[in-house]
């Protein structure tokens, strides 16, 4: 099992830049994919992106590819996601996951394991 922290969102104005972090509470990540998702008022889970530990490559989703970087370092087990040119519709609370099934997927339900979420706010 793996527990997940995310300390921190925020509030920042639109073409402005944030980067949120999630912490696991256990080392040897190498069988799980990290991955994070966010949820705006009325609307369903989205995915954003994710990046296996093993391999350290990433994937994102279209609306937020070139402007979102995810990255990890091994030595804390944290997970970042760094987030530059906000938009207004970027605003939503932000969740880390983790699956340790071996699957590279966009799928909120073959998550096993979430953080809190944290809430990032983009005004115009």
């Amino acid at each position: 099992q793996v527990q997940l922290v995310e300390p921190g969102g925020g509030l920042v104005q639109a073409g402005g830049s944030l980067r949120v972090s999630c912490a696991a509470s256990r080392r040897a990540l190498s069988s799980y994919t990290l991955a994070w998702f966010r949820q705006a008022p009325g609307k369903e889970r989205e995915f954003v992106g994710l990046i296996p530990w093993s391999t350290g490559t990433t994937y994102y989703a279209d609306s937020v590819k070139g402007r979102f970087t995810i990255s990890r370092d091994n030595a804390k087990n944290t997970v970042y996601l760094q987030m530059n040119s906000l938009e207004p519709e970027d605003t939503a609370v932000y969740y880390c996951a983790a699956n340790n099934l071996g699957r590279l997927t966009v799928v909120a339900g073959l998550y096993q394991y979430w953080g809190q979420g944290t809430q990032v706010t983009v005004s115009s």
